[in-house]
């Protein structure tokens, strides 16, 4: 049966115009507020209804000042980006608990208030992630570029050897069609795979989620409440953020488009939904037209014959044909591990695909069911270290942020099972979690709603801007696309 999670919900929010406000009289009831963004306007539903600045979601539960909110930030679809970063580093003279030397530093010893010890947050938006070296692990690590020098570190309390790496924080908005937690998977304790357990683990792994992140990021000295941790939770599955206007297209629901975060609210899924590898539990085929949004917009036309009317349709005209790429450009899909690698689909060499083939979640944008891959967006760019042409030329596309990189030895390839290979990383994925060689370097891709509000992308921040994230896919699939596609293509990312 195919369920549509939270819909008893989401009826509540009929009667709102996507593009007004909830009456602020009536706290219960759905709110819909709108942030300016680079694209346009960014739109936040919270289907519980207003936002209640004491939740426990805004107040520090730990030692250090930090709060979700913290790194969570409404107007940058519950991510954070570099600019409000940097206005919060000189507003506070670096004080923002943001800046907790913890992992808000490029190592946990930098001294308080230093911006060149917290380069890579304020340039690439990044926070340290200090993971144990896994006591199975089928392979050895080892560091061959170690800028902040704290690249494996002892644990102070004598465990593993920890292992830094550098992440975007992922939004904490439209978690009701997660089908991974973090980009490494490693709060999904509780899999989501199934529609019967869905919403209980769901829930179950936030919670756990939440817990770590007050223990870990806020440095908690007790661990939070119940009642906290179910306030934050209960906060966070009742957003759905996503593009509302777009500044040349207008109204993202206009003229039977499906824009904005109420449609996006309403959108049917489950896990296994449309999933590009044949496991949808339904029995029904993949269809590679995954996003539908703004088909009605392929052949808009200007209302009254003005300059701006006719702007107008011309961006729509854009935007639709952004989507039609999206769904249908073939893509000779090559070197993925995850893809290439993969039994269901008898381990090919290289094999026609679309974006939808990794993003598959209709009108959400991510994997109905857990798939971590290896694009390339981890490897290293140091001269002769990356040893596949196309990588190395979608990486040079990208305002790589200076990472350590590790020297990994022991694994055999992935493409060449007879073959041991050693290769350079700048992070090793769910490896550093399963210690298997299997998942090195694989990462979760995050929902693609409210894309436009949280730039830089990819887990490291290496894209700062959406050309050089369409740019980096040009170069690393082989797609050629012309001025005009990428234009269209960026066009349709920030409408979502």
């Amino acid at each position: 049966m195919k369920n549509k999670f939270g819909l008893g919900l989401v009826l509540l929010a009929a009667t709102l115009s996507s593009t007004a406000l909830a009456d602020p009289r009536h706290d219960n009831e759905p709110s819909l507020q709108g942030f300016a963004d680079p694209a346009g306007v960014l739109g936040t539903l919270n289907i519980n209804g207003r936002t209640d600045p004491r939740n426990a979601f805004f107040r520090s539960l730990g030692t250090n000042g930090r709060s979700c909110s913290s790194c969570h930030v409404a107007d940058q679809a519950f991510s954070i980006s570099p600019p409000d970063i940097r206005a919060r580093f000189e507003h506070t003279h670096g004080r923002d608990p943001l800046f907790a030397a913890f992992d808000g530093a490029n190592c946990p010893n930098a001294p308080d208030g230093n911006a060149a010890a917290r380069s890579l947050l304020l340039q690439s938006g990044l926070i340290r992630v200090g993971l144990p070296l896994p006591a199975n692990a089928q392979f050895t690590i080892s560091v061959v570029h170690d800028p902040y020098r704290c690249a494996i570190a002892p644990d102070p309390k004598g465990g593993p050897a920890i292992v830094s790496v550098y992440r975007r924080p992922l939004p904490t908005a439209n978690l009701s069609f997660l089908s991974t937690i973090m980009f490494d998977g490693r709060e999904t304790l509780a899999p989501l795979n199934s529609e019967a357990t869905f919403l209980a683990n769901l829930s179950s792994n936030l919670t756990h989620q939440a817990l770590d992140a007050t223990n870990g990021h806020a440095q908690a000295a007790q661990p939070p409440s119940a009642g906290d941790l179910s306030d934050i939770v209960t906060f966070e599955l009742g957003l759905f953020t996503a593009q509302l206007r777009d500044a040349r297209a207008g109204e993202l629901d206009a003229r039977q488009a499906q824009g904005g975060p109420l449609m996006l609210a309403r959108e049917e899924y489950y896990p296994g939904i449309n999933d590009s590898l044949g496991a949808d539990p339904s029995g029904d085929a993949f269809n590679a037209a995954a996003m539908t949004l703004f088909a009605p917009w392929a052949n808009a036309q200007a209302r009254y014959p003005r300059a701006e009317e006719e702007r107008k349709a011309a961006a729509r005209r854009a935007i639709a044909a952004g989507e039609e790429l999206f769904n249908t450009f073939p893509i000779r899909i090559n070197n993925v591990r995850g893809l290439n690698d993969n039994a269901a689909l008898g381990a090919p060499d290289s094999f026609i695909g679309h974006c939808t083939s990794c993003h598959d979640s209709p009108n959400v944008g991510n994997h109905s069911l857990p798939l971590p891959l290896d694009i390339g967006t981890a490897h290293a760019v140091l001269p002769s270290m990356e040893t596949d042409p196309a990588i190395a030329a979608a990486l040079a596309q990208l305002s790589m942020p200076d990472l350590p990189v590790y020297l990994v030895s022991g694994c055999p390839s992935p493409f060449a099972a007879a073959e041991p290979e050693s290769f350079y990383t700048s992070d090793p994925g769910k490896a550093l979690i399963t210690g298997q060689c299997g998942d090195f370097n694989r990462i979760k891709g995050p929902i693609l709603r409210g894309i436009a509000a949280r730039a830089p992308y990819f887990h490291n921040g290496a894209a700062a801007n959406l050309r050089e994230l369409v740019n980096f896919y040009d170069q690393r699939f082989g797609m050629q696309l012309t001025e005009t596609q990428k234009s269209d293509l960026i066009a349709f990312l920030n409408s979502l």
